[in-house]
């Protein structure tokens, strides 16, 4: 009696920087929330589809292409009261644990380095999306991924205080990405 086995289907996935952005939001004078976005994007997925524990993730986002529709505010998060681009020109995330949950969500935990600070984070992901050809040949996905972190915790500390009481930019922000990978 012979047994075959079900071969993988590991596929490897680069991020297609024109067709992907990080935002985040952040609360402004604890009254409305602050949108801004990322366009500089990059990385690569490993994805086993018959074992998406075994997939594997890393990005890097480009602190310069930062856009919160106002260039003084972007100027100012650029600086060294933020996240000092200069000196830490970009973000970056490695996959350390792929956990696939009820409800057909991925929760995709790893590294997670801003302004030379390193701490753990837990994405929620939605997807990938079921594999497109484009006009062009290429194989395409789609991942949305989200989590919130405090931004103290990565030494992006500065703030203001309101002559009403509260501060300038709130502590908690919520990062969304949304992401399209090419074949490779």
């Amino acid at each position: 009696m012979s047994t075959s086995a079900t071969p993988t289907a590991v596929t490897t996935w680069k991020i297609d920087p024109v067709h992907s952005i990080a935002e985040f939001r952040v609360k402004h004078m604890m009254i409305s929330n602050v949108r801004g976005q990322f366009t500089g994007v990059a990385g690569s997925l490993v994805y086993d589809e018959s074992n998406p524990a075994s997939s594997r993730v890393e990005a890097t986002v480009d602190i310069a292409t930062i856009d919160t529709r106002d260039p003084q505010r972007d100027t100012h998060l650029k600086s060294a009261d933020f996240f000092d681009a200069e000196k830490f020109p970009q973000m970056t995330f490695a996959s350390s644990r792929v956990t696939r949950r009820s409800g057909g969500t991925i929760a995709v935990a790893g590294p997670l380095t801003i302004h030379g600070v390193t701490k753990e984070v837990e994405f929620v992901v939605e997807g990938p999306t079921p594999p497109v050809k484009d006009p062009w040949g290429n194989t395409r996905i789609g991942v949305t991924a989200n989590t919130k972190i405090n931004r103290k915790d990565f030494g992006l500390g500065w703030n203001a205080a309101l002559e009403a009481g509260g501060v300038l930019v709130g502590e908690e922000v919520s990062i969304s990405l949304e992401l399209e990978f090419v074949r490779a």
